[in-house]
Formats: structure tokens, sequence, C-alpha cells
């Protein structure tokens, strides 16, 4: 796919690639396809004269946008691989874990050296860090330099030619997901199982030539691209992304839960299929995003060891009246199954080549309780967040699906510490805006009272704590507010 996105580059050099906005929503091109080709291959050579080649590691610390696609499309035709550096994971996270794929340089916009240096403080706030860059290699500036940062990517760079791009599978990219200072872990992908897994976004999005699609991860940029469809990347401000819709009336539009609940809180209209993942999305939100216009609202089931790995939209999962969260069927060429613990198990071509510094499993362990239901999966909540009451073994993931009823944005199942080893069992529900409060607890009823043994001590309404870069519901910080509530 990426070397598809190479040619198409260069095929149509004067058609807008991404897409960004003003204040009032108007579109603007940040950089045609042309443009974009030759900011690619302006990198291919200063890595190159670096002496960055196959089998090397390229760390990378960039804002998505053009100079980081471009960065990417670089790294891919030397055959190197990039490790992907986040902001959000801590500095000594990362450090621990730059410990298991060394960089043979580092890559970093301003922005991303200020996190790391004199605005380390305001970073803070944000829950943003990063180590001394310098620590981790030696550092590159990829765009405008500011005073204090590394010397330019392309500065040394004069007539360097390029070489012929490498052909044949090896290391795509690092992400790192989790793990500890102790022992990080990292996904790593494979250039055939980054194609694959672009490939089926490409085939289930189906983006047109010529037509915009909304959407600023790598796994947006590169298949709507490919197919000749500008990309415009997301406002950050909310009432900005919503002007920006109205303008851009996109094709396909991929936001996650959180931005999709702002939007609609802001009254925003959307147009086309509405793509959402990250975190879990609910029959309601689905619900709520076809009220506002959309054609398709889709819920995509994907983990960063496999992605995209199932999809359902919003009829089909309504139409569902099972326990547990309906995520739809596997997309083809993936395969699941359950293990002897109810755990779902995932394959396929799209899926990671291994942990690094681990042996390759074709298999990936989800973490999420589940089972088949006629070819489809249904999520029973992840393996961790299991409650104890009574003696008894409760999954949220199980029950919370019925909690969704209108008038609830979010809700989770916690368990508080009750002493002697047992737990209180918790809803929290946090209402839409301007939901009436009285009137949602009656409604609640009903889901309740049909959850028998594992209906909830006690319901509190307020809103639930997000973490982590997608925002998704934090578990552990709920059930310290459902216990500090004492509801």
């Amino acid at each position: 796919m990426l070397d598809t996105l190479a040619h198409t580059l260069r095929r149509h050099p004067d058609r807008p690639a991404v897409l960004g906005t003003t204040r009032t929503g108007a579109v603007r091109t940040k950089a045609t396809y042309g443009e974009l080709a030759d900011l690619a291959d302006h990198y291919t050579a200063a890595l190159h004269a670096r002496g960055v080649a196959r089998g090397g590691t390229v760390g990378v610390a960039v804002r998505p946008g053009p100079r980081a696609l471009a960065v990417m499309l670089a790294v891919h035709r030397l055959g190197a691989r990039a490790a992907v550096l986040d902001p959000g994971a801590g500095p000594d996270v990362l450090r621990a874990r730059l410990a298991l794929a060394r960089p043979d340089v580092v890559l970093a916009d301003a922005t991303a050296q200020a996190v790391a240096g004199w605005a380390r403080p305001l970073a803070r706030r944000a829950r943003l860090a990063l180590p001394d860059l310098g620590e981790l290699g030696p550092v590159a500036t990829v765009g405008p330099r500011l005073p204090g940062c590394a010397p330019a990517l392309d500065g040394d760079v004069r007539t360097v030619p390029l070489p012929p791009p490498v052909d044949g599978d090896g290391d795509a990219v690092v992400v790192f997901t989790s793990g500890t200072t102790s022992r990080p872990r990292a996904v790593v992908h494979t250039r055939s199982s980054l194609a694959a897994g672009m490939a089926t976004v490409a085939e289930l999005v189906r983006p047109e030539a010529g037509r915009p699609v909304l959407g600023g991860t790598f796994f947006v940029l590169v298949p709507s691209l490919a197919s000749g469809a500008p990309v415009a990347l997301p406002a950050r401000s909310a009432p900005v992304l919503r002007r920006q819709l109205r303008r851009l009336t996109p094709q396909a539009t991929y936001l996650t839960p959180p931005q999709l609940r702002r939007l609609l809180t802001e009254g925003a209209r959307f147009s086309g299929r509405v793509w959402t993942g990250s975190a879990p999305a609910s029959t309601e939100l689905l619900t709520r995003v076809k009220r506002a216009g959309a054609d398709e609202a889709w819920g995509v089931y994907a983990l960063t060891e496999l992605f995209p790995a199932a999809a359902v939209e919003q009829a089909d999962k309504a139409a569902f009246t099972g326990e547990g969260d309906l995520v739809g069927a596997p997309l083809p060429g993936v395969a699941a199954r359950t293990d002897a613990s109810g755990e779902l198990l995932l394959s396929g071509p799209a899926t990671r080549d291994r942990y690094l510094g681990e042996d390759p499993d074709p298999w990936v362990a989800t973490g999420d309780r589940a089972r088949l239901d006629g070819g489809r999966i249904v999520l029973e909540g992840r393996r961790k967040d299991m409650i104890l009451r009574h003696a008894e073994n409760i999954y949220p993931g199980l029950y919370e699906p019925a909690l969704h009823i209108p008038g609830v944005e979010l809700a989770l199942l916690v368990g508080v510490p009750a002493g002697d080893g047992d737990e209180r069992l918790v809803a929290v529900v946090q209402p839409t805006p301007g939901a009436d409060r009285a009137a949602l607890r009656a409604a609640l009823g009903g889901p309740l009272e049909r959850m028998g043994s594992a209906r909830p001590d006690a319901v509190l309404l307020a809103d639930i704590p997000l973490s982590g870069r997608s925002l998704k519901p934090d578990r552990a910080a709920t059930a310290r507010l459902a216990g500090r509530s004492r509801g």
C-alpha cells in the first residue's frame, strides 16, 4: 500500500493531498500530492546520507500531518523501521522501551523537542512528557526549527542520489503499547502485516477518488491518499471541527468516541459514513451520529496488534438483543477463537509479527473475554476487570451495554473494596448534556432489574474519567471516584 501511494503521489502531483482548516472551517491545502512526494524524497536522501539503511531504526516524534507521513514513506523506502515515540507514555517508560530498539536517529519536530525541554512544565499539565531526546540517539529536526532545536534533518543534504526502494519483507514499525519500565512491551509490525491492515481498511471504507476523507491516523491517511481521496486533518477544537465538517461534507469520517461526543454536544451534523474506534462505541452513540446526518455509523474493533479486526454498523448493533457488546463479524482474513478461559484470540495477515524481544506468534491474546455468536464477536469484558462480590465473579462488559439507554453517554460497572476481599458493585453513569437526571434514574430501573445477581449496589451519575491518547474510560480512576462518593 505504501508503494502504491508513492506511485500515486507522482501521477497526480497537483491534487490536494492533506487538508487543514481555518477557524471558520474553511478548507486549506497543507500539501499537494507532488509536494508530499518531494518531501518524502528529500527525507529519504537525508536519512540515506546519515547511513540509515535496511534493518535500521528511526525514532519518530512528529505530529500527524504531511511531514510525519513523508517520514514514514522515507523510512519504508529505505527498508528501515520507525519506532513511534508517544509523549503520553512518560520519560522513564520511553527510555526503557528505546533500550530494546535503539534508534540510529531520532526525528522530532519543534513541538516534541519543546515537550522534552523548555516546555516540560507546561506539557506535564497535559500529561505529556519526553526524556531528553539526546539520551535516545542523535536528534534531527523535521520542519521549522526553534531556538534550542537540534540541527535540521536535511541541513547537510546537497545532492544525494536516491537509493532504489527496498523490496521484500522486514520490520516496518515498532509501537510501544504497555508494560513497565522493567519489562516494556512493544508491538512489531512487518511491511507485509502493515500492508495487509491498510488493504483491509481500504476494502472496508472504500474511499472514492476526489472526495475528501476526515481523519488523522496513519491507517486513514495512506489508504485514502492511495485511492486518490484527499484527507483532512481534524481540528482540535470541537467548535472548529463542527464548522470543518459542515464546510467539508466528507465522504467518510474517522473520529474517536470522545471526539464524536463533543461534536454532538456542539450540534454538529455529519455526512457520508462515520467510523469510530480506539475506545468502546455504544449503540446509543452510533444512533446519535446517524440521527445527526450520517448515512452509516460504524464501530471498529481494533488493536495495535491487529488493525482492524471487526466492524459493526449501527443498525446491526441496535438489533442485537443478547448480553454483551456486539463488535461485529471478523473482517476478511481475520480468524477468531476463544481459549479455555474465554479470552478472545485473533489471527490473520494484518497481525503483528511479534512483541519486541520475543518470538513471533500468529495469535494475538486480546485480553477481552468474548463469545462467538453466529460468527460475530460479542465482548463480555476485560479479563482483568472481573469484580468479586459475594463469592460471585461479575464481568462488567457483559452488562454495561444494557446501561447505554437514551440519555446515557458512558456507563461503567466498577468494584469498590468492601472489606474481607469483597467488593461493592457500583454503576457509574455519565448522562448526555442536558439530560433530566431524575428521569434518567427512573429509565435505568428496567435495565438494572434485568441484571439479576449482577445488579449494582449503587448508581452514581457522574462524569467518567478518561485516560490515554485515545481517551478511553479509565476504570481505575472511575472506581476511585465511586469509592469516594459511597453513593
